[in-house]
């Protein structure tokens, strides 16, 4: 559910909003990218504002990317979220536990090319390769001699959401076989008016 600012008259830009929140009361503000209207259900591709994050351990019992352990454990989350925070300061960024994804606010430190990490993700795309994604190092930091490290996607962060009521929308899973052409057809809308 959310606070739904959109205004359906209007192309979507900068200056439309929403807050998503999850099942715990997170919020999570997000700028509406693009919109779609099909069988009478209002689609909207969504960015977040802030700047998503993932931490990420590895097992030190597995090699490369069979070792990378996205950590997804609320609690644990919440148990190593005071270190993340601090560590993330010292870079000028705000960490924020906030809904569906963690985000920082702040600006980013420059790209070095030892610092990105990337990874195969399951799944296959439309060709039958396996999918890549790339992650920039932020920082690392230990917790109970553990190593955790922070890490921001590559690439834009986005989410599918449907309209509810006028005052609601909720987020829709993107690997649903029946939303997946409307998912394509937003994506591919929203490349060409990056090109243009």
């Amino acid at each position: 559910m959310s606070a739904y600012l959109f205004n359906q008259e209007n192309e979507p830009d900068e200056s439309d909003s929403i807050t998503l929140y999850d099942e715990a009361g997170r919020p999570l503000d997000c700028y509406v990218e693009n919109s779609l209207e099909k069988n009478d259900v209002q689609y909207l591709l969504l960015t977040p504002v802030d700047i998503p994050v993932v931490i990420i351990v590895w097992d030190d019992n597995e090699d490369d990317d069979e070792g990378v352990i996205l950590l997804d454990d609320e609690e644990e989350i919440s148990r190593i979220f005071a270190d993340a925070k601090a560590v993330l300061a010292e870079l000028d960024l705000s960490l924020k536990y906030t809904a569906y994804t963690l985000t920082v606010s702040g600006e980013l430190p420059p790209i070095e090319d030892e610092d990105i990490l990337t990874l195969e993700i399951e799944g296959k795309d439309p060709d039958g390769k396996a999918q890549e994604e790339e992650l920039q190092l932020l920082t690392s930091f230990y917790h109970e001699e553990e190593q955790y490290n922070i890490y921001t996607p590559w690439e834009r962060v986005l989410f599918l959401a449907r309209v509810a009521s006028d005052t609601e929308v909720e987020l829709v899973d993107p690997d649903d076989d029946d939303l997946k052409s409307i998912l394509e057809e937003l994506i591919e809308e929203l490349l060409f008016e990056d090109d243009d």
